[in-house]
C-alpha cells in the first residue's frame, strides 16, 4: 500500500500501484507495526499538544502586560499548531482504519487542508520572527520606530491569507475515493493531471518548506554570528551590563525552536520529495517504492512531534516566558501565599546559565 498520513495517493497513479504490487512484495508485518504504533503516538502528540498550546495561549492572554513583536508571532504559531493537534485525531482514526476514511468528504477536505496549511504558517512565522531579531541584532538600527506591532499584527494576517491560498489545492482536489484493489474508500487527491500533480508537489517542497528554511537559517546564521561579535567586543571592554545584549535569551529561544521545526520537519519533505521523483518514475523498483512508504509514515510521527513541542521549550529555555507565566499564577493564588511566590520567581531567574536580564524585544 502506497498511502501515508497525508494521503498523496491520486487517479494518476492508481494504475502504477496496481501493476507495482503484482511485484513487490506485501510487507503486511510491517504495516501492522504501523497500524498499531502510529495512531497511538499520534493521539499522544495531540492530548500534550493541546494542552501545552493552550497553556501558552492563556499566559499570553492572561498577562498584563503587552505583548512583544517576537510574542505576537509566537502566539500565532500556537494557533497554527492547536488547529493541527485538534485535526490529528481524525488522522490516528484513518490510519487505525487501514487508510479507510470513515468521516466524509467535506471534513476529508477541510481536516487535509487544515494540516497542509499548518505547514506553510508554521515556517513562514519563523521566517518573520527571524526576520525580526535579525534586524534587532544584525542592523542595529531600532527598526521599532517603524515596526510597531499593528504592522506586526497585519504581517500575521499577510501570512495566513498567503498560506491558506497555498493550502487551497489540497481543499480542491481531495476527495473521498473507492479504491478496489484494496477495497477501501480513502480521502485521496484527485488531480485532473499528472503534471498537476507534480507541480503541487513541487510547490509544496520549494515555495513550503525549501526557500523559507533557506532564509531562515541565513537569518539565524547572520543573528548568531552578530551576537559571537558582540559578545567578544563585550569581553574585550569589560563591559557585562551592555544594553546591546537586551533580548539574547528571547533570541536563543527563536534559535531552538527554529532548530526544532526544522529537526521536526526536514525528514518529511525530504520523503515528499523522493515520492516526487518515483511518480515521475526518474527513480524505480520495489526498494524505493518501500522506503518511500514506510518512511514518510515515520517522518510525519516527527513532523507531529513539533506541534507539542513549542510549549516545552518555552518553558525550559524562554525565561521571560516562564516569569509571564509566574505573573499570570500569581494572580490567581491567595495573599497569604504571596511571599513564597517571590520566592519561586526570584528561582526562576537563575534557570538558564547567564545572568543578563533579557526580554522579547
Amino acid at each position: 500500500m502506497t498511502e501515508t498520513p497525508l494521503l498523496n495517493i491520486s487517479s494518476s497513479n492508481q494504475s502504477e500501484n496496481q501493476s507495482n504490487s503484482t511485484v513487490c512484495p506485501e510487507l503486511y508485518d510491517w504495516w501492522n507495526i504501523v497500524y498499531y504504533i502510529v495512531p497511538k503516538y499520534i493521539n499522544t502528540v495531540c492530548v500534550i499538544g493541546v494542552l501545552g498550546n493552550v497553556f501558552v495561549l492563556l499566559i499570553y492572554s492572561l498577562h498584563k502586560g503587552p505583548l512583544k513583536i517576537a510574542e505576537i508571532y509566537l502566539m500565532n504559531l500556537a494557533v497554527a499548531d492547536l488547529i493541527f493537534l485538534i485535526c490529528l485525531p481524525f488522522w490516528a482514526e484513518n490510519i487505525n482504519n487501514e487508510f479507510n476514511w470513515p468521516f466524509g468528504s467535506f471534513l476529508c477536505r477541510s481536516i487535509t487542508t487544515s494540516i497542509i496549511l499548518n505547514m506553510y504558517t508554521s515556517i513562514y512565522l519563523l521566517v518573520a520572527v527571524s526576520v525580526d531579531r535579525y534586524l534587532t541584532f544584525v542592523h542595529t538600527l531600532n527598526h521599532r520606530e517603524i515596526w510597531t506591532k499593528t504592522m506586526t499584527k497585519r504581517i500575521c494576517l499577510l501570512i495566513w491569507f498567503f498560506c491558506i491560498l497555498l493550502s487551497t489545492p489540497a481543499f480542491m482536489f481531495r476527495t473521498v475515493k473507492y479504491f478496489p484493489q484494496w477495497n477501501i474508500s480513502a480521502c485521496a487527491l484527485e488531480f485532473p493531471t499528472p503534471s498537476s500533480e507534480s507541480a503541487e508537489r513541487l510547490v509544496r517542497n520549494t515555495v513550503g518548506f525549501l526557500l523559507p528554511s533557506t532564509a531562515i537559517i541565513f537569518l539565524n546564521f547572520s543573528t548568531f554570528r552578530s551576537l559571537q561579535r558582540t559578545a567578544r567586543e563585550r569581553r574585550a571592554l569589560r563591559a557585562k551590563g551592555c544594553k546591546r545584549h537586551k533580548g539574547t535569551k528571547a533570541t536563543r529561544l527563536i534559535f531552538t525552536v527554529v532548530l526544532m521545526f526544522l529537526f521536526c520537519w526536514t525528514p518529511h519533505h525530504f520523503f515528499l520529495f523522493l515520492d516526487t521523483l518515483r511518480h515521475t518514475e526518474v527513480i524505480k523498483g520495489c526498494f524505493w517504492e518501500e522506503l518511500i512508504n514506510f518512511g514518510e509514515q515515520f517522518s510525519y510521527m516527527l513532523a507531529t512531534t513539533n506541534s507539542c513541542i513549542n510549549p516545552v521549550i518555552y518553558v525550559f529555555v524562554g525565561k521571560y516566558f516562564r516569569q509571564k507565566a509566574l505573573e499570570v499564577f500569581s494572580q490567581f493564588i491567595p495573599r497569604g501565599f504571596s511571599s513564597r511566590w517571590v520566592s519561586l520567581k526570584e528561582m526562576s531567574s537563575h534557570f538558564n546559565v547567564f545572568p543578563v536580564k533579557s526580554s522579547l524585544t
